[in-house]
């Protein structure tokens, strides 16, 4: 039997009915027997500011480092705003990575996952965010990419996952399942 393994997701969008919300939750209940996906919320982080990063750190930035340290792996569901990251989620990697030589992020296996309604399912913003995390000694998932175009269509006025999006999003949260299982083994 393996070890179950808790995966700290970061959602990029705010929206209540965002679609990468919906992804998130649809994952979450595709995923295999060895992760428990828990999202961590990011709406109600302080710009991160070092001014403000001092001892007491703001507890909304103390509670974020809390829930990420704590998980043993992270993924990321994101939207594209101008071909990059949405602030939001932006911002959240910037509170995680700091103060420097204290990142919640660092070792920690990793996958994206970007959903757009456009042509190219959040491309730029997907490769744009894997810079960051090589930086962050995030160890990324490489296959099988995820860029979900169309993603307005994936789910139902009732919010219920489309039977054709179905086995797209159940390919890669098993592979993400056994990118984890590999990576903390290792």
């Amino acid at each position: 039997m393996s070890n179950v393994y808790t995966v700290a997701v970061l959602v990029g969008s705010l929206r209540k009915a965002s679609i990468n919300r919906k992804v998130a939750l649809a994952l979450a209940e595709l995923a295999p027997a060895n992760l428990k996906l828990n999202i961590v919320e990011i709406g109600d982080l302080p710009l991160y500011n070092e001014d403000i990063d001092v001892t007491p750190p703001p507890a909304a930035y103390s509670t974020f480092r809390q829930q990420v340290g704590a998980a043993d792996a992270l993924l990321f569901v994101t939207p594209e705003y101008n071909r990059s990251v949405p602030a939001p989620l932006k911002n959240a990697i910037d509170v995680g990575s700091r103060p420097y030589g204290q990142s919640c992020l660092s070792g920690k296996p990793g996958a994206v996952i970007s959903a757009s309604p456009g042509a190219i399912g959040g491309f730029g913003a997907n490769h744009h965010l894997r810079q960051s995390l090589v930086f962050l000694d995030v160890p990324c998932m490489q296959q099988p990419e995820a860029y979900l175009s169309g993603a307005g269509t994936a789910f139902d006025e009732a919010g219920n996952l489309s039977e054709s999006v179905r086995p797209f999003l159940q390919k890669f949260i098993d592979a993400y399942g056994k990118w984890v299982e590999q990576h903390k083994k290792a």
